[in-house]
């Protein structure tokens, strides 16, 4: 079976026993004895037994089906909340107190994330090592790579450049050059907008919902914005901070708070200037925050489905010659055999001042 058509069968699954059920508990026919059979029981079983079942049994590794099964049977809990009859549901109710565990899990999920961040930096700062891997390293060692470790580990960086940017330099991470992005297009200053904007307009928003809509909903939308808000102040500070670099004969795409695309220089078979918009396509990858992207890399090999890398950069001219002095050097066995051996670099050299 198509790996792809298999990673979906447990969500199709839920979306069929959904739409089954619920036809069987709202019906008042001969099938539920005229609403007399509506038992919760038969809904549970699919959803909390089979369900998961097929969640590990389609799934690459337990870890996957893990969170497959958790993510898919919180879901069937809150569409069983609405199918079943109140006067059917007797484990019903528990299930769906069930939420304020859900709440405090996310809520010791950030803790954990912010905890990380603590480590992370004084860990970064005191050994000057790149601040991604300093995040890394300590949610890979627990977690391996898995979905929850790439989303944990986003929300660390997230949390380092909302409260620590200051104490992160650009000078920090890997590279024998840095390139900039962040002046493209007022791309800093159009981010900083959106910032204010939110800023100014959470307040507004709160009190027209608390009292039009309701108290609670108010806060719930208030709390979201919140840490949209704290995402956007994160990816602002990051802009300046965080660099594409060449590292060996590597290229690191580093891009606000994305997680770094890392492309091997012998699989890029063409680097050119680009000035027209790039629309979305599996086939292609686009970094850029203003206007079009001005650089265009097509790959050998492509990385998944992605065949071209579209980047956005302060100085486009400046980028492709040093793709291209790095990708000769390294060809043409240039670089002393220390160098190429240990990749010892300078983080300053070819970072615009």
């Amino acid at each position: 079976m198509n790996d792809s058509i298999r990673s979906k069968l447990p969500f199709l699954f839920l979306v069929c026993i959904s739409i089954g059920w619920g036809f069987y508990y709202q019906s008042n026919s001969k099938l539920n004895d005229y609403g007399s059979a509506n038992f919760e029981w038969l809904f549970l079983l699919d959803a909390l037994i089979v369900l998961p079942i097929i969640c590990f049994v389609c799934a690459k590794n337990k870890k996957e089906g893990l969170l497959k099964a958790v993510v898919l049977g919180c879901l069937a809990v809150l569409i069983g909340s609405y199918i079943i009859p109140e006067q059917s549901k007797l484990i019903w109710h528990y299930l769906e107190n069930g939420r304020y565990f859900v709440l405090a899990v996310i809520l010791l999920f950030e803790l954990v994330a912010i905890l990380t961040v603590y480590l992370a930096i004084k860990a970064a700062i005191g050994k000057s090592e790149d601040p991604d891997l300093s995040i890394e390293k300590p949610i890979k060692k627990y977690l391996g790579e898995s979905p929850v470790a790439s989303l944990l580990t986003f929300e660390t960086r997230m949390w380092t450049f909302a409260f620590f940017a200051n104490r992160i330099k650009p000078k920090h991470f890997r590279g024998e050059q840095h390139f900039t992005y962040h002046q493209k297009d007022g791309a800093k200053s159009n981010l900083l907008g959106f910032i204010f904007l939110i800023a100014f307009e959470m307040p507004i928003m709160h009190l027209v919902l608390h009292f039009i809509w309701s108290p609670l909903a108010a806060n719930v939308v208030t709390l979201l914005t919140i840490f949209s808000l704290v995402f956007f102040i994160a990816e602002y500070r990051a802009l300046s901070r965080r660099p594409i670099s060449l590292v060996c004969n590597k290229l690191f795409v580093r891009y606000g708070l994305y997680h770094p695309l890392v492309i091997p220089l012998e699989n890029i078979v063409k680097i050119e200037r680009n000035n027209e918009f790039v629309p979305r396509s599996k086939f292609v990858k686009r970094y850029n925050y203003s206007g079009n992207p001005n650089i265009r890399i097509e790959l050998s090999e492509p990385l998944g489905s992605v065949n071209s890398i579209f980047i956005g950069v302060d100085n486009a001219e400046y980028f492709i010659s040093a793709l291209l002095d790095s990708a000769s050097r390294h060809n043409n066995q240039i670089l002393s055999p220390a160098k190429s051996a240990g990749c010892d670099v300078n983080p300053l050299r070819g970072f615009p001042r």
